[in-house]
């Protein structure tokens, strides 16, 4: 056995296709099946099921890969410490963080983490919360930006900041006119929400059930850009994170924000990491810097 068909192994599991696998590992298709082939040869059992048009691995084949992982997991561990010993900050690092956060957060705080940590490679994976969070347990990932709660006392959670959310409306809308809304005046009102797996999705269906409102049936949104379309169409009214209506985003012609009243609806920013991490002290920097974002950002009337 060596680590590079461990890896083979591991980004089978990943792609599910021999042939994805193999460009994600920069080698043929037949160079990754011979080695994998010859993995099993040496462990004397079958880990893989090659059935025509799907991967499946066997229960050995699943514990296997288990330990690949950890095995993975580990070799990177030493190389990274060998890098931070000559230098702290010049390392990679694999950073996940989900769609409805990760277009609006990131451009303004990327500057100055390329200006205090220079050397650093800054690998960024945007998916939803539970892959990222998965990824991450799984030692593909280094840390994760995610919304709280998340109760798992195998990661360390550094808390960033607050975003309230406000009301995306068309500008005919009754409550268009408003300088602030209640919770109470969202009440009969259907809103427009992500599909399944976004977190903002359960998040905005708490703020439905505070406020009497509920979902518009019939339309399920794969992002925050087709919520804001189909506002400005005139088709319903939805709540936006207050970092996604913020410069350089361009505002949707005929759409209105309206800020809630205190107590907001908000969502809490953390940055996560496995409390084993041996990248604990360079990520609480990262975490410090991220969490300079402008205050002003995070203020829907200002």
């Amino acid at each position: 056995m060596n680590l590079r068909d461990l890896r083979y192994l591991v980004a089978l599991d990943e792609y599910r296709h021999f042939g994805r696998a193999a460009e994600a590992c920069f080698v043929s298709q037949p160079t990754l099946s011979t080695q994998l082939k010859k993995l099993e040869k040496e462990l004397d059992t079958v880990l893989i099921e090659r059935a025509p048009r799907e991967v499946l691995f066997t229960e050995a084949g699943k514990a296997v890969l288990a330990q690949a992982r950890e095995i993975l997991e580990r070799a990177e561990r030493i190389r990274g410490i060998a890098r931070r010993a000559d230098n702290p900050g010049a390392c990679t690092l694999r950073l996940g963080i989900f769609p409805t956060l990760a277009p609006y957060f990131l451009p303004h705080v990327l500057p100055e983490v390329h200006r205090r940590f220079p050397q650093l490679e800054l690998l960024l994976v945007e998916e939803k919360t539970e892959e990222v969070l998965t990824r991450l347990r799984e030692g593909r990932l280094d840390a994760v930006l995610v919304a709280l709660p998340v109760p798992d006392e195998g990661l360390h959670t550094e808390y960033l900041f607050e975003e309230p959310f406000v009301l995306a409306l068309h500008e005919s809308h009754p409550l268009a006119g408003r300088r602030s809304i209640a919770f109470k005046d969202l009440a009969g009102e259907r809103l427009l929400l992500l599909e399944e797996g976004h977190c903002l999705r359960d998040q905005a269906l708490e703020v439905c059930h505070l406020a009497g409102a509920s979902e518009r049936s019939g339309f399920r949104a794969t992002s925050l850009e087709t919520l804001r379309h189909m506002v400005a169409a005139g088709v319903g009214v939805t709540l936006l994170p207050v970092l996604a209506t913020q410069p350089p985003v361009a505002r949707a012609e005929g759409v209105r924000l309206v800020p809630f009243r205190k107590p907001m609806p908000r969502r809490k920013i953390a940055m996560l990491w496995r409390t084993s991490s041996p990248m604990g002290e360079l990520l609480g920097e990262l975490a410090e810097t991220l969490r300079g974002l402008p205050p002003v950002l995070l203020d829907p009337t200002a």
